[in-house]
């Protein structure tokens, strides 16, 4: 490298960290962000400059690092952080340093990537504790938040205090946390300050609003693709080892004389019906047929075609967010980090 080279390339090191600590570090000035990176950039075409935008989790604030190539190869990671002077590298373990972001050592101290968002394990373990989707096991519950967290990431709009109030309480319910003295007391034992717990909740409430919403975008259209599903129907069914003739179900007292069998009696919505029984017309026996481990027989006793009211709009927002979010993993870059 010449000193001319040296000289040019301080330069534009001088101009990178201006850059940095000119941008805004909210949530919703990222695109912001990266249109004056992409400007800055685009007068340094030689130093293919990346700006890479770390997520705090559930903090409204954003961290950034711009990688700069160096004229004899290599990469050369800048951050910056106005608001204390320190690089937030050193200051906050949430986001990992863009160097080893570079060297491609994504991988320590963190549990699994899931696109942008890195999750460290003590995160992991304060995620809301649900299964809204059937039963999986705890890797797709956390991958699911991942996915969220992402869609969330430049999400500034503010929280109104019926949302914080409900993603405290889902929080506390999924914790065991029934009164302020255990939360209190969990809190100590997480070593989580107030300002911590608070940005923790404001996180899952974005991410309550956002699927509140996307449930809501998605409704209509599948409820219209899929209305069979969300009749809503009764039904008495018989589940055993052993076949049962449906001409007892018409009679009180017709199931004595059988071997042993669970039987369920009750309304549902039509998706949630065995298979066999899901788009039975009134009145219809099924079976003896093969189900499961065992046999089913079963008989609708009323049906009520799906209609849109609030309460069916709702369901199928549900399963069309779970038909989502399904896509939205298969397209995802999931890496997991085992020690």
């Amino acid at each position: 490298m010449t000193a001319v080279s040296v000289t040019a390339f301080a330069a534009v090191l001088a101009e990178a960290v201006e850059l940095l600590r000119g941008l805004r570090r909210r949530r919703a000035a990222v695109p912001e962000a990266r249109s004056l990176a992409a400007a800055w950039a685009a007068t340094h075409p030689d130093a293919r400059a990346q700006l890479v935008v770390g997520l705090r989790p559930d903090s409204p604030l954003v961290d950034y690092d711009l990688l700069v190539e160096h004229p004899e190869g290599g990469t050369v990671a800048l951050s910056a952080s106005p608001d204390v002077g320190v690089p937030w590298t050193a200051e906050s373990p949430v986001h990992w340093a863009a160097g080893n972001w570079a060297a491609g050592n994504w991988a320590a101290g963190y549990l699994v990537t899931v696109d942008r968002v890195r999750l460290r394990v003590a995160e992991a373990l304060m995620l809301p504790r649900r299964r809204p989707y059937g039963d999986r096991d705890v890797h797709d519950e956390i991958v699911e938040q991942c996915l969220l967290m992402n869609e969330t990431l430049e999400d500034g709009e503010p929280l109104d205090e019926a949302d914080i109030r409900a993603a405290a309480e889902e929080f506390r319910a999924g914790h065991g946390l029934r009164d302020r003295a255990s939360t209190l007391a969990w809190l100590a034992e997480m070593s989580l300050s107030g300002e911590q717990f608070e940005a923790f909740i404001a996180g899952i409430a974005r991410r309550r609003r956002f699927r509140r919403r996307k449930e809501a975008e998605l409704a209509p259209a599948h409820l219209a693709a899929h209305r069979c599903d969300f009749d809503r129907v009764r039904a008495l069914w018989v589940s055993g080892s052993q076949p049962v003739n449906g001409e007892l179900l018409r009679g009180v007292g017709g199931l004595v004389g059988c071997g042993e069998a669970v039987v369920t009696v009750g309304e549902r919505w039509a998706r949630d019906l065995p298979g066999p029984l899901r788009h039975a017309a009134h009145d219809t026996l099924i079976g003896p047929v093969a189900y499961g481990d065992g046999y089913l027989t079963g008989i609708v006793l009323e049906r009520r075609v799906a209609r849109d009211d609030p309460e069916t709009l709702a369901a199928a927002g549900e399963t069309a967010f779970g038909a989502w979010l399904a896509a939205r993993r298969r397209r995802a870059s999931i890496e997991w980090h085992w020690l």
